[in-house]
Formats: structure tokens, sequence, C-alpha cells
């Protein structure tokens, strides 16, 4: 178990802060090779929870998992110039192989864009096979020269969606959906993070692209952090890679392409989001453990029933684990179980069994209660529903609060420097001024209108620019 110690406070020094708890939290280390990251078991865990819900929404929205090489040509790289020119700083290339400088060079994935598209080549002859709906849970390379665990690392793990359609609209609807169905509600509604769904401009735009929707999210810092992302890439990469199909009229046509994905940043986010100078505070529906029930003592009937205790507790459909770890002291443990935000404590010692009731600890709006034992079943389901949505409140207010609505770039920028966010109309800013806002480390996190929905395009009208500093 991790030590208990006191973390360094979030207004004292934010970047310390989150290294401390993903080193006391036990969620991962620094890799052997700089950059890359050894990701714990109950970080491991956090990210398998994410998994689980994610490949449900998606394999709900029609597409199916399948796996890609992670070594590519290195001459395919270049069949997309925008694309591979938007990765080209990034990229890690393997010279040697089994003793022997290679014929050619083979890349480390740092997107699958390339190898997918060759296949889709191959797979798709006619208006049959289409859409032609492909995720990919995998791990991808982008050499970083500045990286920070969870949040931008050498070394990843992410899902890749890759989808071709026959036409532009019906290509245009499923990026939308994954954006909206499938992460917006998920990390609304699971991670209880309140995202603003939006558009990039068109300078933010993903390369090779022709229209890019993101999910931003606030940090508790008032930095911005891209939490997801779904394009549309047009025809770009059919007409590289000469993707045709037989339409119904028996003409050749290019196909239409999105991609979308989200990684292991989303870890980065949870904890950026709702953590406190106690540690982490888990959404009770993502967390792998709802509730620890914790012998306060080493005794015969204490540990009977924390037994009893979980069990009933796992018939409710509540994710349980027991500590009964007598030979740690008992205020260390329950600081332990603190900084991994697990929702609920259930706290059983001598004078507990005796009296029927356990002393109950809830980690998301703090403070304890003693509880009649035979009530815990009935009761936690609902309070886990409660702390889910009173983190997601937070979440939101604490976005609208730092959010401030200004008419020029100066403002903006001010906005910014104060630890927030500005909305500005777009017909305001425009291209210019979001290069005067870059000069100030300042960048349009999205493009949304003004009843907060996605624009149709930059040029709509009413679209509002969304601005601030990002991780």
């Amino acid at each position: 178990m991790a030590k208990a110690s006191v973390l360094t406070p979030q207004a004292e020094d934010f970047p310390r802060w989150y290294q401390d708890v993903i080193n006391k939290a036990e969620l991962a280390d620094n890799g052997p090779v700089r950059g890359t990251m050894v990701i714990r078991p109950y970080g491991y865990g956090l990210w398998e929870r994410m998994q689980q819900e994610m490949d449900a929404r998606i394999k709900a929205a029609g597409a199916r998992n399948a796996y890609f090489p992670l070594l590519l040509p290195q001459s395919h790289m270049a069949k997309e110039a925008e694309h591979v020119e938007g990765f080209a700083p990034e990229l890690a290339v393997v010279t040697h192989g089994g003793g022997k400088q290679l014929e050619e060079p083979a890349v480390i994935r740092p997107t699958s864009e390339m190898i997918i598209n060759e296949y889709f080549a191959k797979w798709v002859q006619s208006y049959r096979d289409l859409p032609l709906l492909i995720n990919q849970w995998a791990n991808v390379v982008r050499w970083e020269m500045r990286t920070r665990a969870f949040l931008r690392t050498s070394e990843f793990l992410w899902q890749e969606g890759h989808t071709a359609h026959a036409t532009r609209e019906d290509a245009r609807d499923y990026a939308a959906l994954i954006h909206r169905e499938v992460y917006g509600d998920f990390m609304i509604n699971f991670l209880a993070m309140d995202v603003v769904l939006g558009r990039k401009t068109a300078a933010e735009r993903f390369a090779g692209a022709i229209n890019t929707l993101t999910l931003e999210g606030m940090m508790r810092d008032g930095k911005a952090l891209q939490m997801g992302t779904s394009h549309e890439l047009g025809q770009n990469f059919a007409r590289a890679f000469d993707t045709r199909f037989l339409s119904r009229d028996g003409s050749r046509e290019l196909v239409w392409q999105t991609s979308w994905g989200t990684s292991t940043r989303m870890v980065g986010g949870l904890i950026m989001s709702h953590g406190d100078d106690n540690g982490l505070r888990v959404p009770p529906r993502l967390a792998p453990v709802q509730a620890v029930v914790l012998a306060v003592k080493d005794d015969p009937a204490v540990l009977e029933t924390v037994r009893q205790v979980a069990a009933a507790l796992t018939e409710a459909g509540v994710r349980c684990e027991i500590d009964d770890h007598g030979d740690v002291p008992f205020g260390r443990r329950a600081v332990d179980w603190e900084l991994k935000g697990v929702p609920v404590r259930v706290e059983i010692g001598p004078r507990d069994v005796a009296n029927g009731s356990a002393m109950l600890a809830r980690r998301i709006p703090g403070g304890k209660e003693p509880v009649a034992l035979d009530a815990l079943p009935k009761l936690l389901p609902g309070l886990l529903e409660e702390d889910q949505a009173l983190l997601l409140r937070q979440s939101r207010e604490r976005r609208e609060a730092s959010t401030a609505d200004v008419r020029t770039v100066e403002e903006a920028v001010e906005a910014a420097a104060a630890g927030g966010w500005a909305r500005i109309p777009w017909a305001l800013l425009g291209p210019e001024g979001e290069a005067r806002l870059a000069e100030d480390a300042v960048s349009v996190r999205c493009l949304v209108a003004e009843d907060g929905s996605v624009p149709e395009s930059e040029d709509a009208p009413g679209t509002v620019a969304v601005v601030g500093r990002a991780y």
C-alpha cells in the first residue's frame, strides 16, 4: 500500500500535485525509456473500466474491433503528404532487425490511417461493402519532447476508429454520432466531466481532415484538455490509396472516411478534473472499487462482519473490496483509500459490531456518519448515484464560473491568464485573432453555436470561439 503522506496543495503547485497523486495513489511509474510509463494495477483498472464502457458504446454504434500491425514500411507514410507532415516530428523509426540493417526502415505507428487505408482499399469493392466500420484498441508511439504521465507520453494506449462510407453525408453523420452519442455521452454520464462539444478551427484541425469535432474539458487549474476527437477525412486518404467502390449505378466512386479516437489521456483528465488536495475522487460509475469495507481491528467478530457486509453489498450490485490488513495501522489504510478516491469507505470496529452499525465515509461530498449494517445494501446504490451527479454538477459549475464572455483578443488573453476560459464571437476573432492568441500561448479550443450546439461550419451565424490555455 502507498505510504500515507500529504499531497502538495493544488493552489501551491498544480503540476506537482498531479504528479503526487499519480505516485501516491499508485497509478503509474516512469518507464525505462524516457517519456514512457508503466501503468500500475489501480491505474490500469481505471483504464479497463473506461475501455469496457467505451467498447460497448462503439459496438452499439455499429463498429467492430480489429487489429492492425504496429510497424509499417516508411514508404507508406508518403502516400498522404499533409497527414504525414503533421506527424513527421513525432515518428519513431526502426532501422535494424535481427541484427541487420533493414532494407526499408519501418515506422512505429503514430496512428493507423496509413496501414488501415491500405486494407480498406482491398476490402471495399462494392456499395454492399459500405459502410465499413472498424475500431482498434492498441498502443501508438509519438516521440514527444516534453512528457507528463497520462497526458503526453511517447507511448500511450488508445482506441482508434476508422470508417468508409458511400457519401459525404453518411460520413459526416457518423463522425457526429461518435462525437455526440459515444464520446459525449461517455464523458458526461460516465466520467462525470461536463465537456464542451465543438468543432476545431482550420488551424487546429487534424492533419488530412476536412473537419474535426472535439470534446474539451476544463481542469481544476482552468486549463483545457482535449479529451477526444472525431474527424471527417473527406476523400483525402481514399484518393491516396485509390479506395473506390462500385456504386448502385455502376460507376466507380471514391469512399468518404472518418477516424476518431480517445486515449489514456482520459485518466489524466479524470485526475485533474475531479481530484482535490486529498487525492483522487473517482466517479462511482467508473470506479473499479465503489466501496471498500475496512476492518478497524484484527478481531474475529469484526472480520466476520466485514465479510458479511461485503457479500451483501456485492449482492446489491456494489463493486466491493475488503481491507482486513490488521498489521497496517487503520489511519494509514484510510488515507490510502482516500488517495485512491474510492467513493465509499465502510469502517467496522468492535464497537460497531456491538451496535450493529458501521461508520460510512463518503469521499466525494466528504463527511462520515454511522449507518445500521442492515441498511447499507439498500442505501449505498442510491448514495453512489448522488455522488456521480454531484461530480458532474461541480464540473459544470466550475467551468461556467471560470468562463468569461469577452469581445477582444486582449480580454480573452486576460481571462486565460486568470486561470479560465473565454467565449468570443468568431466573427470578431477569426484566423487573424487566433494567430494573435497563439502568441500568448492561448488557443481556440473549439467553436460552438450560441446555444452550445456544434455549428455546421466556421461561417455559421452566431458561432462562438471557446479559448484558453491547454495541456
